[in-house]
């Protein structure tokens, strides 16, 4: 895939604030791993990227604002003790939580998905999942067949989900959000691609999902209950591959060099 570069001038017009701290007595916000989940949530300014198309997460957790002229469309939502972070960072961007419709979900894993219930419930927000993941959001817990169940946390369960399938499309205003399944991290792991424009240019942007493959110790890839699983991260690569990209976000920063770009 062709990486589109955004002029990181723009980065120099935000500057970071100090985390707000997390409500007190909201069973939501209760941190999750908070000596682990520290390397992630390091404070980094939100800024626009291109078009409508902004970040408004962290140095170690990529969470994706898409401003469409009908409300706005979050990708991920971290953690629960990041929420007030990431709704100061909308407002910081002049933006209201409130008016975000959608929330994209690329995978339920605690680092990306304990976040959901309490930014659905404080903006009305529908959250937005494959099938196989929106059982998991709906429960709070990781499904047995994750190649790291056992070592993953429960988390808030989102009550508000709509299921879409590889290839669906999800409007909202001026912006059409295609989801692509890319199982593989997660059996129900999916990313997002969507066009985004600006002084008559147009660039096609791609959030993909975590795509390593990452187990609990007493999980293995070449067991042969778990048949087909490097086949299917073949296939989610090669789709990924594929992709028109000209703007390339992960759910962690690292793997699509945002981190090094940030830095830039």
């Amino acid at each position: 895939m062709n990486r589109f570069t955004a002029a990181a001038a723009t980065l120099a017009l935000f500057l970071g604030a100090a985390p707000l701290p997390a409500q007190s007595g909201d069973p939501m916000l209760a941190p999750i791993a908070p000596a682990y989940a520290a390397r992630w949530l390091q404070p980094q300014p939100p800024h626009r990227i291109f078009g409508n198309t902004y970040l408004v997460g962290f140095a170690g957790l990529n969470v994706g604002l898409i401003h469409t002229n009908a409300g706005l469309i979050l990708v991920d939502g971290a953690l629960p003790q990041a929420v007030h972070d990431v709704e100061a960072n909308i407002r910081r961007l002049g933006f209201d939580p409130r008016d975000v419709k959608f929330i994209l979900s690329t995978e339920p894993h605690y680092d990306h998905a304990s976040g959901l219930a309490a930014l659905a419930r404080d903006s009305g927000a529908t959250v937005v999942a494959s099938a196989w993941a929106a059982k998991s959001l709906g429960s709070g817990r990781p499904r047995p067949d994750d190649p790291q169940a056992s070592i993953l946390e429960n988390f808030p369960a989102v009550t508000k989900l709509r299921v879409v399938g590889d290839g669906e499309r999800i409007r909202l205003g001026d912006v059409t959000v295609t989801a692509r399944a890319t199982p593989g991290h997660t059996p129900g792991s999916m990313s997002w691609t969507w066009r985004s424009c600006a002084a008559r240019r147009c660039v096609d942007v791609v959030f993909a999902s975590s795509l390593n493959p990452i187990s609990a110790d007493d999980y293995r890839f070449s067991d042969p209950a778990h048949v087909g699983i490097v086949a299917t991260f073949r296939r989610s690569v090669a789709k990924v591959r594929a992709l028109p990209c000209d703007l390339l976000l992960s759910a962690h920063p690292e793997p699509s060099g945002g981190d090094r770009k940030y830095a830039a």
